[in-house]
C-alpha cells in the first residue's frame, strides 16, 4: 500500500513537472521544430520541440524533457547548412509534405551534425536568424 502511494506521488510530480514545462514553452513562444542528431537511420531519432532564439544562440527544448535549460544549443557562428530536403520514407509518419529538413553541421569544437525539420514559417525564422550573423571577413578584421 505504501509503495503504491509513493508511486502515485512520484507519477503526479512528473505529470506536474511536464505540465509546467509545456506551459512555460507555450507562454514564452518559439518555433515548432523536430530535431535529431546525425548520423541516424530512417525515421528514427526525431524529437519534437520548440526552438527559441536569443542573440547568437538558438535553444532547442524537447517537449518530453524535464530540463529547465535547452536540450541542444546551436550557436549562430558555429552552424552551417549542409543540405536541404523534403521528408522521405517513414518520416511521413511524423511530418507532412510541407516540412523542410535541413542538415546542419556544427563547425565548433563538437563537430556534431543535426537534422532539423521545420514548416515554412519556422524555416523563414531559422534562416533569417542564421543569415543575420556577422560575416567571417568582418570577424577577421575585428581581431
Amino acid at each position: 500500500m505504501i509503495t503504491m502511494v509513493a508511486l502515485i506521488g512520484v507519477l503526479l510530480l512528473v505529470v506536474l513537472a511536464l505540465s509546467y514545462r509545456l506551459w512555460k514553452l507555450r507562454q514564452v513562444g518559439g518555433s515548432a521544430a523536430i530535431l535529431r542528431d546525425v548520423p541516424a537511420v530512417g525515421g528514427h531519432g526525431w524529437r519534437h520541440g520548440v526552438v527559441r532564439y536569443r542573440g547568437g544562440e538558438a535553444g532547442f527544448y524537447r517537449l518530453s524533457s524535464l530540463r529547465w535549460w535547452p536540450d541542444r544549443r546551436l550557436s549562430r557562428r558555429g552552424i552551417d547548412v549542409v543540405s536541404r530536403r523534403a521528408p522521405r520514407g517513414d518520416e511521413f509518419d511524423i511530418m507532412s509534405a510541407e516540412i523542410v529538413v535541413l542538415e546542419l553541421r556544427d563547425t565548433g569544437a563538437d563537430r556534431r551534425g543535426y537534422e532539423i525539420a521545420l514548416d515554412r514559417g519556422a524555416l523563414t525564422a531559422f534562416t533569417s536568424w542564421l543569415e543575420s550573423r556577422p560575416s567571417p571577413r568582418a570577424r577577421r578584421r575585428q581581431n
